[in-house]
């Protein structure tokens, strides 16, 4: 039996890393996989959905490439090619991790891995079973697609965020049920791409967790591509019989039926914390994620959980964070705990949505009196240079104190300046200290400097 200072089991953003961050902190270390080196994220998720967006984006550009004063003669879509694109980007990637556990001499153990008492893993691969001894179990297994009893996925008719990476055939019409972030980016690449698209959403608004301004202007966004959107809806029934597929949805008006060739159900998820054994030795969990502390520690000592299955927001970066953050505290390192008040959150739609901290709502619930500053992308010279004028920064600050209590942002390329943000808060900036850092022209980042002008009265360009 071969003995470990750390088993991690799972490969994805969060067991990768902790492995890697492991094995730096000279802790030997093997990490199990029952599928492919990391994870959903690079195979099936953030990586692969990048490159479909990708594809979308310039045949978007392609067609209207007119507005830019040029001639693109004909423009057409190979779907089958735009897949291929997609698969073989999350190739590479996942062979980019297969090397970093090499150059990190790490054991990779493939197989179903299943915890057991007395700090121990057994790994079943086919027939064969093996088990290994550590001194810490870090649990790193991720979620699926939750399936609702209404929409039981058949991989054919109603499908999950997987089957929509990878569909043979374009479907002329798709209904997406859920618009959180998965929902939102299959609804513009599908609709991108020449899909009819019809959005169901249960709350009141899409993107729900967002300000409510971003949801707004998202709507309107999507609405103006030809995205139909029904809030307040819930789909009560699909009937599969047929060619295609008939959707009964309930809104506050009354019952309507959706005729589509495929349902997309992006729900949410659900963890994998079944059949891994934390019954047999007896891990706390509570309404389907596994209990931890603050640096990752379960009720059983020398058994940890970290990503998806705890509970924190189910994003690629927490969960290497939380590795990174539990693997430094069993090595004895000096740690604060993660502050998940200070979580980005990204959506890569056309236009983007990115948001740090407070909305609106939620700092003025907490009882802040606030400072509110807004920018519209319309007045950024670096937007209309580059046709993206839709959407705004929207910072929020603290009137008290200065702080940075929220950043919330919709537009081209948003994703990549969120950082801004997520760092300001970490380093306890005020609102003048953002105003007076000197932001280059013309660019769309200049933006948050003047947004935050804006939420002083100090704005210059509007």
């Amino acid at each position: 039996m071969d003995g470990y200072d750390i088993i991690v089991l799972g490969s994805g953003p969060g067991g990768y890393v902790t492995a890697i961050r492991a094995s730096q902190l000279g802790l030997k270390t093997a990490i199990v996989e029952k599928e492919s080196l990391g994870g959903v994220c690079l195979n099936w998720g953030c990586i692969p959905t990048k490159a479909l967006l990708k594809s979308a984006q310039v045949f978007n550009y392609l067609q209207h490439a007119e507005d830019y004063g040029l001639k693109a003669a004909s423009v057409d879509k190979d779907f089958d090619a735009v897949v291929k694109r997609s698969r073989g980007v999350a190739e590479g990637m996942s062979k980019g991790v297969q090397f970093l556990m090499k150059k990190n001499k790490i054991d990779v153990i493939e197989g179903f891995g299943k915890i057991a008492p007395g700090k121990k893993v057994t790994v079943t691969s086919g027939d064969k079973s093996s088990t290994y001894q550590a001194k810490h179990i870090i649990i790193a297994t991720g979620a699926r697609s939750r399936e609702l009893p209404s929409l039981p996925q058949d991989g054919k008719k109603i499908i999950g965020y997987r089957d929509a990476m990878t569909l043979k055939k374009q479907p002329k019409k798709l209904i997406v049920v859920g618009s959180g972030a998965i929902g939102i980016e299959f609804a513009h690449f599908y609709n991108a791409m020449g899909t009819e698209v019809t959005i169901v959403e249960y709350m009141d608004r899409i993107v729900p967790v967002e300000d409510a301004e971003v949801s707004k202007q998202l709507e309107r966004s999507f609405k103006k591509s030809g995205i139909t959107i029904l809030t307040n809806a819930e789909v009560t029934t699909v009937d599969t019989k047929g060619k295609g597929v008939v959707a009964t949805v309930k809104t506050k008006k009354g019952e309507e039926q959706l005729q589509g060739d495929i349902v997309l159900s992006a729900v949410g998820i659900k963890t994998n914390i079944e059949n891994i054994g934390l019954e047999d030795v007896g891990i706390a969990v509570d309404r389907d994620k596994i209990l931890v502390d603050d640096f990752y520690q379960t009720n059983m000592p020398g058994y940890y959980a970290i990503g998806d299955v705890t509970k924190g927001p189910a994003l690629a970066h927490v969960a290497s964070a939380e590795g990174i953050l539990c693997v430094e505290k069993i090595a004895g390192q000096q740690v604060t705990p993660l502050d998940y008040g200070n979580i980005p959150g990204c959506t890569y739609c056309q236009p983007e949505v990115a948001s740090v901290g407070l909305t609106e709502a939620q700092a003025l619930e907490q009882g802040y009196d606030i400072k509110v500053g807004k920018f519209p992308f319309s007045a950024s010279g670096k937007a209309q240079a580059g046709g993206h004028a839709d959407g705004f920064v929207k910072v929020i600050f603290d009137a008290k104190y200065g702080e940075w209590l929220g950043c919330h942002m919709i537009g081209a390329g948003v994703t990549d300046m969120i950082a801004e943000a997520v760092l300001g808060r970490k380093l306890e900036t005020t609102g003048h200290e953002v105003l007076k850092a000197v932001h280059p022209h013309p660019t769309m980042s200049e933006a948050v400097m003047e947004a935050v002008a804006d939420a002083y009265d100090e704005v210059i360009h509007l």
